[in-house]
């Protein structure tokens, strides 16, 4: 494997890849420093996905939280495993409760999904963890009672939900401490949620579905005019369930089935693997305008689509998505022109945590965990520093679509964890581009850049991308060349520039070895990889 890495660096850079028999890449550095403190005390690389997962409810959360939901990719040593860790929506939710709004809304009771997180943890736990539980929670517990110092990305993310959730009195009691954010720099402690970390740790999560913490969401959802009820926490189940694949030239990718959008993933590649996309230059505008085109035909089929499987089934299978010929007749109408779709549009988001690890093992994990946009519905049990997700905005209005919201179902979800293997299932890659509508696509460039052009990880995450807004406008990141902006134009693709990083999302990526990984960590975030 390490034969096919060139390891020149093509893009400016601000990291260098990090080659190790053991590798944990996360958003936050702190997280990142949790996983290998696991790993070194004998942890494998789910106990150090914990580690680092639990660790990032405390020092990031203005993208994920104990309220969060998550999903994995784990490859165990023999085979791949997948886990959606999503929730339900509350059983009363019936599409009439919804009637008095022109969108789904994105604060409140009303945009609150049961939280999947903590089971994730402990299922994955109970299933490859070798450390004892109450170990995961170490760092997470440290940080959150001794203080930990505020990033400068999470920083000025924290001080914009302080002024967009200042009515919400909880919210602001646990996060805005002496009346404000915290400022980058600055040390912050969250005593309540290292009790509260403390009681999910004793109770293996038994005290946040059906014991003390779930009653006090419960209860703070009746006053406040929701109607999550106990038997919406203590049914939650996470899933267990074999990943989607597609082969793509000499590799296979792997994503989980919906209701997240990785199907997309799989169907834009689907396309180009019928193209000649894997020959041209990365960078210039052919190359680029056919991944376009490949990835507006996926986001669409993905906007008119994906949902709660088991609704999702009663409209279209995913095999019918992934139907070979369909994929084939949808490249032959990609031409050197851009095709005009009507514009759709869902709820989407910048964030969310990503984070790898991998072991001398041979285990590789790929998980991702996330409160949808921001600290999540802006919804703070108070005493407990859980701030509750706004997984329920992914859903729908419109009758009879397959994603409309209603009692008991999960809703469309962006986050999506990545894993790609060669054609005979060994594994090559965990990896993930957070960041709501660009993770599809991030895949999808990601992908490319390694396995037809051989970039070694560090330098794929520093390559500008492009992205397709939900619109079906064009967005190039800085980094690409003028004329490449003018060609796309002249195409017909609507195209803009753009200088926020936050759009182009955040990827973290292990790549396996002969002997040993190589890590890389995306700038746009704090992150960064680790190893030994």
């Amino acid at each position: 494997m390490s034969a096919r890495f060139r390891w020149d660096f093509p893009y400016a850079s601000r990291r260098a890849p990090v080659i190790a028999r053991n590798a944990v890449a996360t958003s936050q550095p702190l997280a990142s420093q949790a996983g290998i403190r696991i790993l070194q005390e004998g942890g494998n690389a789910v106990d150090a996905i914990l580690a680092s997962a639990i660790t990032l409810t405390v020092v990031e959360p203005c993208n994920n939280g104990v309220g969060s939901d998550a999903f994995v990719q784990i490859f165990d040593g023999d085979r791949l495993h997948g886990y959606t860790g999503s929730g339900r929506s509350p059983s009363a939710w019936q599409p009439s409760r919804f009637a008095k709004y022109d969108e789904m809304p994105k604060q409140g009771w009303d945009a609150v999904t049961v939280p999947g997180a903590v089971q994730t943890w402990v299922d994955l736990h109970e299933k490859f963890g070798t450390v004892p539980f109450e170990a995961l929670f170490k760092s997470a517990i440290e940080y959150a009672s001794d203080g930990f110092h505020v990033g400068h990305k999470t920083a000025p993310l924290w001080q914009r939900s302080a002024e967009i959730f200042r009515d919400f009195e909880p919210f602001q009691k646990h996060f805005c401490v002496g009346g404000r954010a915290p400022k980058a720099g600055e040390r912050y402690t969250r005593p309540e949620l290292a009790e509260t970390l403390r009681d999910i740790a004793s109770t293996r999560g038994e005290s946040f579905y059906r014991g003390a913490l779930a009653q006090a969401i419960v209860n703070q959802s009746t006053a406040e005019g929701g109607c999550m009820n106990v038997n919406d926490l203590a049914q939650h189940k996470g899933i267990w369930q074999d990943p989607l694949a597609i082969d793509y030239n000499d590799v296979r990718l792997h994503e989980l089935p919906p209701s997240g959008q990785g199907l997309a993933a799989l169907i834009a590649l689907g396309i180009l693997r019928h193209t000649n996309v894997a020959n041209l230059q990365p960078d210039t505008a052919e190359w680029v305008h056919l991944q376009i085109e490949a990835m507006k035909i996926a986001i669409r089929a993905a906007f008119d689509h994906i949902a709660d499987l088991d609704t999702m089934a009663d409209y279209v299978t995913t095999g019918k998505l992934l139907d070979e010929e369909s994929l084939k007749r949808a490249a032959s109408t990609i031409s050197a022109k851009a095709t005009d779709l009507p514009p759709l549009q869902l709820p989407v988001s910048h964030d969310t945590v990503y984070l790898a690890t991998a072991d001398a093992s041979g285990m590789m994990v790929s998980y991702i965990q996330s409160n949808y946009m921001g600290f999540g519905s802006g919804i703070v049990i108070d005493g407990t520093g859980i701030a509750m997700q706004n997984r329920g905005a992914g859903f729908v209005l419109t009758p009879n679509h397959p994603n409309q919201v209603g009692g008991g179902k999960r809703p469309y979800h962006t986050i999506i964890p990545g894993f790609v293997t060669d054609l005979n299932d060994a594994p090559l890659a965990a990896f993930g581009v957070m960041g709501g509508h660009m993770q599809h696509q991030g895949h999808v460039q990601m992908v490319s850049r390694i396995f037809d052009h051989q970039q070694n990880p560090q330098a794929a995450s520093d390559a500008p991308r492009w992205h397709v807004t939900p619109e079906f406008d064009i967005v190039l990141e800085r980094g690409y060349d003028p004329s490449v902006t003018a060609d796309l134009h002249t195409r017909g693709h609507n195209v803009r520039s753009e200088t926020e990083e936050n759009l182009f999302g955040g990827a973290q990526l292990i790549c396996r070895l002969e002997d040993g990984y190589c890590a890389g960590s995306d700038h746009r975030k704090e992150g960064c990889a680790l190893g030994f």
